[in-house]
């Protein structure tokens, strides 16, 4: 794959505000040392975005339940809690 595109991520997740979660948490693991599931020298995001092409990363659950939690989350730390 010479590169990763939206349209390559959104065949396995519908939807794009999922995928920008799925991508950043999976980033975020990248960079703290996690082995990537692919074999590719890009940055972590990159790498993360080649993984969710291939298939390789997935929720574990419905992504509607992980948008909301990320939602409920964002708003918590907007309040300072």
């Amino acid at each position: 794959m010479a590169r990763v595109t939206v349209e390559d991520c959104l065949a396995h997740e519908e939807n794009r505000f999922a995928l920008v979660v799925m991508a950043a948490r999976r980033a975020r693991s990248l960079m703290k040392s996690a082995r990537p599931l692919v074999n590719c020298r890009n940055k972590p995001l990159v790498t993360a975005l080649r993984e969710i092409a291939s298939g390789r990363v997935h929720f574990d659950r419905k992504s509607s339940e992980v948008v909301e939690e990320w939602i409920d989350q964002q708003r918590g730390t907007a309040r300072g809690l």
